[in-house]
């Protein structure tokens, strides 16, 4: 138990060197020697510690039932005008999560069997798309199945996630968390964050942008005619222009945004490129209206409706108006980062101040200095130079577990720092049943060497056990917990893993390079 070869004993001093270089990036800047090869990183602090914002944001699924089944109604009304079939009452029925419609006289079972062709299946799920039935009176009911709609709120909450992610990451914000919380809600931290009304009104903008041709015909009036829609101007919120509903083109078809100045006036614009697709449909609208008015619509208000002066070919075109140097540079990052799904409703708000932040680290620092210091003090007392060579597993414990984190990019919260203490605690406990076995060895008169393979031997089992399970039940609470009980399990975790590392290995590798060298009568416990 206590021999050691060249090669392990080797391989322990590179692990322990390596957690050291890997622990001191969180004491200072980059060095111009460190070398490229190595990672620089740090362990970030949470936002408890140094202040910022805290959203919970939950999507609006009535909105994406909304847009499904408006979606709906356009493609079964597609379907029976290619079918050349007739039908009257087409409407979307939000209660029921369908949509109705009643065919005419005799082509019943022609629209039946065309609107069948509408359910499709997904790799993913076993239930249809849509679900066609006919009622007694004649009626025909498209409707979407439960778990296809959950499905598809499911898949909107990742796609907002997505898009958050790009939008936080465009603003600047360092080492935000963003998490899934429940079916429907998204929990956002924003550590450090200096202007938390902008990134605020980034996340929750859904910076979904139409193209729609503005109705000259229609007359003023506070009702939008048939086929139109009123929507108000972003300057002047009185004013109202109609609209066709038909989306000329989708801002889904965007490709770049980017914020500049006009050369010309000086004004700060947002000039944007479309795909392939985009510029094919904004060259074919720009062409066939010529000295129209063609509105720039952004979550249902008019940024601009520019006159149309020629035809727009190139797939790029340019967006003014009372910018700012901020409010283009957020709208380009609005554009690119993509619309969310739905709108975003915040639930809850919390703010952190970085006073509050520091004190919280001056206090969690002191509490965590003054237990490691009594730990010390303790084994030093109790078992005297095996104590001492405790101590020294119990330092590089701490800088093996900083490593780790380091590595993993981990942010530190407060029951992230009451981890660590806690891991301290027990990796003090494997000392301190080690050199109890062998204190127990020695008193039942068995000779140092002896007493001290037996000691390891007997303890070794016992501890693998404790933090085997340990490690097991903060696994558990990593997967099921809140976001502030998993970053207490993570330091939790790694403490276990470079607690059996130095109590098993190190203090043993120390005990027996002490032993060889001094080949003592008695032992020190």
């Amino acid at each position: 138990m206590l021999y050691f070869s060249r090669a392990k004993t080797f391989g322990i001093l590179l692990l322990c060197g390596l957690g050291i270089l890997l622990s001191l990036p969180n004491l200072a800047a980059r060095p111009g020697f460190w070398p490229s090869v190595l990672p620089w990183n740090q362990v970030h602090l949470g936002l408890d510690l140094s202040g910022g914002s805290y959203l919970l944001l939950q999507i609006d699924t009535k909105a994406i039932q909304t847009q499904d089944l408006n979606a709906l109604v356009d493609q079964t009304r597609q379907t029976l005008r290619q079918a050349q079939l007739g039908y009257t009452g087409l409407h979307a029925d939000p209660a029921n999560d369908q949509v109705l419609l009643h065919p005419l006289d005799g082509q019943a079972p022609q629209a039946l069997a065309a609107l069948k062709k509408l359910a499709t299946y997904t790799p993913s799920s076993s239930s249809p798309s849509v679900t066609v039935t006919q009622a007694a009176d004649g009626s025909i009911a498209i409707a979407v199945p439960h778990a296809t709609q959950a499905a598809r709120n499911s898949q909107a909450v990742d796609q907002a996630i997505t898009i958050i992610q790009r939008r936080i990451d465009g603003s600047g914000v360092l080492n935000p968390s963003i998490a899934r919380q429940g079916a429907d809600q998204i929990v956002v931290q924003l550590p450090g964050i200096s202007d938390p009304d902008r990134v605020k009104t980034l996340i929750g903008t859904t910076a979904h942008m139409t193209f729609q041709m503005v109705d000259s015909a229609a007359a003023p009036s506070t009702v939008a005619p048939p086929g139109d829609e009123l929507l108000p101007m972003t300057g002047n919120p009185g004013q109202k222009l109609a609209v066709y509903s038909t989306v000329a083109v989708d801002g889904a078809n965007l490709e770049n945004a980017q914020a500049s100045t006009d050369p010309q006036t000086g004004q700060w614009v947002v000039n944007f490129t479309l795909n392939s697709i985009g510029a094919r449909e904004f060259a074919d609208t720009t062409t066939a209206n010529v000295g129209k008015l063609f509105a720039i619509v952004l979550d249902g208000k008019i940024i601009e409706a520019p006159v149309i002066r020629e035809p727009i070919t190139g797939g790029s075109g340019q967006i003014s108006g009372s910018f700012t140097a901020q409010s283009a540079t957020d709208l380009a990052l609005l554009l690119r980062a993509g619309a969310l799904p739905a709108p975003l409703n915040i639930v809850e708000e919390q703010s952190v101040g970085p006073e509050l932040g520091a004190d919280a680290i001056r206090n969690g620092a002191l509490a965590l200095g003054a237990g490691f210091v009594f730990v010390l003090a303790f084994m030093a007392v109790f078992y005297g130079l095996f104590g001492w060579f405790a101590n020294i597993a119990l330092v590089m414990n701490l800088v093996l577990m900083l490593a780790i984190l380091s590595v993993m990019g981990a942010t530190l919260t407060l029951p992230g720092m009451a981890g660590i203490l806690l891991t301290l605690g027990m990796a003090v406990d494997a000392n301190v049943l080690i050199n109890e076995r062998v204190r127990e060895e020695v008193k039942n008169g068995r000779k140092p060497l002896a007493a001290l393979e037996a000691g390891y031997k007997r303890a070794y089992g016992t501890i693998i056990d404790s933090n085997v399970t340990t490690l097991l039940a903060h696994i558990t609470l990593f997967i099921f917990g809140s976001p502030p009980v998993r970053g207490f399990a993570v330091t939790i975790c790694a403490g276990i893993i470079t607690t059996i590392f130095t109590a098993t290995v190190l203090v043993r590798l120390i005990t027996s390079r002490w032993y060889i060298s001094r080949r003592p009568a008695t032992l020190p416990v």
